[in-house]
């Protein structure tokens, strides 16, 4: 057999060689484009989202924020007090904080402050607000002393980082004033901006200090027949002590 020479090998066409491509690239196809932020992020554009203006945004007027408020106290402390005397008085105002603390934390808002026998609470939405005040009101019935309670909700200021200036809060703080034992009172809210599981159980016309006269004021309650359910004993103030 003749043995190849390079005359035969020069006549021969050698594939041209091909780099392997890396498994890890990907070559960009024709019409591909970076994906949006908001695809990567689930949210919208920077100068669509509250508190992410531009600096020079915010120098003159800090912006109004959306709040909801409510205030809710013990009905009758001083009195209970004078006739059961500070310890037990203390006893009592220890489990409405525990359980004031308990279901504002499983709704999602946050007690601003406490007053003396009674709290500020506030969240970012008022349906978990009305829900917050209107179950702790509702398990407060038929215990020695009973709850009340005022909510609103609106534009506010939130004012040296924990404080809040504006109707809102003062519309809500005048309508715990004026509740009776067993009442939350509010303004204005359809049926259907409310938990299924409360109803306007009638209104009232009130004069607010500093704010005027208010007609058809909500008096917020629990449908009738609600299972509340058991919280820890050592926040329910209707358990047994161990």
């Amino acid at each position: 057999m003749p043995i190849p020479t390079k005359s035969h090998e020069r006549g021969r066409r050698h594939p041209t060689p091909t780099s392997t491509p890396d498994p890890g690239h990907r070559v960009a196809a024709r019409g591909d484009e970076a994906p949006p932020v908001a695809a990567l992020t689930g949210v919208g554009t920077a100068r669509e989202q509250a508190g992410m203006e531009f600096p020079h945004d915010l120098v003159v007027d800090a912006p109004l924020v959306e709040r909801a408020f409510a205030f809710i106290d013990l009905c009758g402390f001083t009195t209970f007090m004078a006739e059961h005397g500070e310890h037990e008085a203390q006893r009592e105002l220890r489990g409405f904080r525990e359980q004031a603390r308990e279901i504002s934390t499983r709704r999602g808002v946050r007690i601003a402050k406490w007053l003396g026998d009674g709290a500020m609470i506030v969240g970012t939405a008022v349906g978990p607000t009305i829900a917050v005040a209107t179950e702790l009101t509702a398990r407060y019935q038929g215990e020695p002393m009973g709850l009340r309670g005022g909510v609103a909700h609106g534009q506010t200021l939130l004012f040296d980082g924990d404080d809040y200036l504006g109707q809102p809060a003062n519309l809500a703080a005048r309508l715990c004033q004026v509740a009776r034992s067993g009442e939350v009172l509010a303004v204005g809210y359809p049926a259907a901006s409310l938990p299924t599981w409360i109803q306007v159980v009638g209104t009232r016309d009130l004069s607010l200090r500093g704010l005027g006269r208010f007609r058809r004021v909500q008096r917020l309650g629990v449908v009738d027949g609600l299972d509340l359910g058991m919280l820890d004993a050592r926040s329910d103030p209707g358990a047994p002590e161990s």
